[in-house]
């Protein structure tokens, strides 16, 4: 990390527009920010001409070890393979202008500390190690015929999940995730696409299960988020204490007033759902899987209406897959058909960084923040498309002070 100063900086971001600004950056974080030129001896100056300086992009919903659209071939990997994948998956998003994403289930603390000591050039990770599903739950990618021999919950690793049944059980599996060094504890509290065999409208874990591992977060000063679609088992997560939902895709008035009242988040992703309609086939998404999409995907943007109107928080997420993580600033475009641009940058900033627990410090631009910044031609307000996406316009992405990319000359 070096010090360095951005001149004529127009920095942009969720609090509103600042043009002619000056930045001095000093180790991880920002030291200064002024409307005039600042003094910094023989440190190196940056003009950048009125280019727009924005926070480092979150994505609160991402699986990094996914390298494929057919999660159950994860388990049949070796590990040291399924890595290497991910540290590309990893640059590939870095490069987009995400800093910092959370991991939704499968990233290791192995992972996650190389990318903090710079060995994988990645955003910075927060991660919630294995997802945690019932048996015949989200997580659960055996075929209907697979029998056990085994207790599942000791054998079964799907890739990105641990299969745990019972309120000792559940406590147990909590437990050894937060040991482990999960930031969060991720649960499976309805029916998934991704799953070969659970309805999409059917709930998972008893609310006793659930009561349980929220507990467990708690008692470790975190929390839980819950992949649920529809408006049962949101409320059902809800009144248990998870906070946030991912998805919400089938969310309706009387959940998302719940949430609110909670002070929950909803992160949706809906750049996932159009993604694999487009993509599916072609990369092998199994079969009984897509024809579980599309009750979810049409109803992704009128999910983001009903929470606009019930003033939930509206966090970011993608939940690509495989070939598919390259869409992931598809995302803002999507939102944007709902959302303002405002909500949509928040989303990905602000909010985000609420979530994860470090407003003030991510998803801003601000004095003592980390020196998480995106450079770029254009003005995102005006073009949501210019978010997320590596290309010509994307001047510069700094992740702690450190470049990750740099073609301000």
């Amino acid at each position: 990390m070096a010090a360095v100063i951005l001149a004529n900086a127009t920095i942009v971001e969720a609090a509103g527009r600042r043009d002619g600004m000056h930045l001095r950056i000093d180790g991880e974080r920002i030291a200064e920010i002024a409307d005039r030129p600042l003094k910094g001896g023989d440190l190196p100056v940056i003009e950048l001409g009125g280019k727009t300086v924005m926070p480092g992009l979150i994505d609160c919903h991402v699986h990094v070890m996914a390298l494929s659209a057919d999660i159950a071939r994860l388990e049949r990997l070796p590990t040291t393979y399924v890595a290497a994948h991910a540290a590309k998956i990893m640059t590939g998003m870095l490069r987009r202008g995400f800093t910092t994403v959370r991991d939704a289930g499968g990233a290791d603390w192995g992972l996650k500390e190389a990318a903090r000591l710079g060995i994988i050039d990645g955003p910075r990770l927060f991660i919630a190690g294995l997802a945690l599903s019932q048996t015949g739950g989200h997580g659960d990618f055996r075929a209907p015929t697979a029998e056990v021999d085994a207790c599942p919950c000791c054998t079964l690793r799907a890739g990105l999940a641990r299969i745990a049944d019972g309120v000792t059980e559940v406590r147990r599996a909590a437990r050894d995730e937060l040991r482990k060094g999960a930031d969060q504890i991720k649960i499976m509290a309805s029916g998934g696409v991704a799953s070969p065999t659970d309805p999409i409208d059917n709930t998972q874990y008893s609310l006793e299960e659930l009561t349980a591992i929220v507990e467990e977060a708690q008692a470790w000063n975190t929390y839980v988020m819950a992949h649920a679609y529809t408006p049962k088992s949101i409320i059902r997560s809800v009144q248990c204490g998870v906070r946030t939902i991912e998805h919400g895709n089938l969310i309706d008035d009387e959940a998302a007033r719940l949430v609110a009242r909670h002070q929950a988040f909803v992160v949706p992703t809906l750049v996932t759902y159009e993604a694999i309609g487009k993509f599916g086939r072609q990369i092998n998404f199994p079969e009984e899987s897509l024809a579980k999409l599309s009750r979810v995907a049409d109803a992704g943007l009128r999910s983001l209406e009903i929470c606009k109107r019930h003033g939930v928080r509206i966090g970011h997420g993608s939940d690509l897959l495989g070939e598919m993580h390259v869409h992931q600033g598809r995302e803002f475009e999507l939102k944007g058909e709902v959302l303002s641009p405002t909500e949509v940058l928040a989303g990905a900033t602000t909010v985000n960084a609420d979530i994860l627990g470090r407003a003030g410090e991510l998803g801003v631009v601000a004095e003592g923040a980390l020196a998480d910044l995106i450079v770029l031609d254009g003005d995102p307000m005006r073009n949501l498309g210019l978010l997320g996406t590596d290309g010509p316009h994307l001047r510069a992405v700094m992740k702690g002070g450190d470049f990750a990319v740099n073609r301000l000359g």
